[in-house]
């Protein structure tokens, strides 16, 4: 068969879009829910207390910080649950018999996974607004890097999804490596703020580059070079699909 299998790539992404919906307190409410009470507690509670950094209010600055971590979680999240239900209940080997490429499952797992993020990042947007004043100079690039770290961070989802073989292992990097990670990377402040030394010690962080990207597209304000910050992102996704490509190819943690 010539092309793509179009057929199995939107049965992959109705099914996994049709769980989402079907669980939208847990998928989509409690994430926002979660994140309005950052955007109260520090957009307009203390941030009416605090400085502004670089010419922005601090309730404002701290917004593409937080939709950064919220999206990042999730993204890994939907991913790796996508993939490893199957591994799970046994139907990977349904999955892996049938005449469907490698491409055709990332686009059906991980475009799911990067709609359900974009959803959640559109509504966390729609809602800061609700507690903060803020504003985006450069819309265009905004959506894209959105886009770019919904795909990219649902890679790595996937291949988490892939690696673990228990429930417990499917939350160890989200929740022990990404979320400090995320914290740490300049949510709540700009790394210029920090001392030389940390300063070099952040940018080893690869979060960095993703939030600082991010700030850009709302404020015209970075802490590295937004060039720098894209080729970062794209090397980052390039690894993830050279590491998505290797696995299938060799069964690695699928055949098991």
């Amino acid at each position: 068969m010539n092309g793509l299998n179009v057929y199995a790539i939107r049965a992959i992404y109705k099914f996994e879009m049709a769980r989402t919906f079907r669980t939208l307190a847990q998928s989509i409410a409690a994430p926002v829910l979660s994140t309005s009470l950052y955007f109260v507690v520090f957009g307009a509670a203390i941030g009416s207390y605090m400085n502004a950094i670089e010419g922005v209010s601090y309730g404002a600055f701290i917004i593409p910080g937080l939709v950064m971590l919220a999206m990042l979680t999730e993204s890994i999240s939907n991913a790796s649950f996508g993939i490893y239900m199957p591994k799970w209940a046994g139907t990977i080997y349904e999955l892996l018999s049938a005449p469907v490429s490698v491409v055709e499952v990332l686009l059906g797992y991980v475009g799911a996974a990067a709609s359900k993020s974009l959803l959640l990042g559109t509504l966390m947007l729609l809602t800061a607004r609700l507690f903060v004043d803020y504003e985006i100079a450069h819309p265009v690039w905004m959506v894209c890097f959105l886009v770019l770290t919904a795909v990219t961070f649902s890679l790595f989802g996937f291949i988490i999804g892939i690696w673990a073989d228990s429930w417990e292992k499917l939350q160890v990097i989200p929740i022990m490596v990404v979320t400090p990670l995320t914290f740490l990377g300049g949510s709540f402040y700009s790394i210029s703020m920090l001392p030389p030394f940390w300063q070099t010690v952040s940018l080893f962080n690869p979060v960095v580059y993703l939030i600082s990207a991010f700030r850009w597209s709302f404020y015209g304000v970075a802490d590295v070079n937004v060039g720098v910050s894209v080729g970062m992102i794209l090397l980052f996704m390039t690894l993830c699909i050279a590491g998505i490509w290797w696995i299938f190819r060799t069964g690695h943690r699928l055949k098991a």
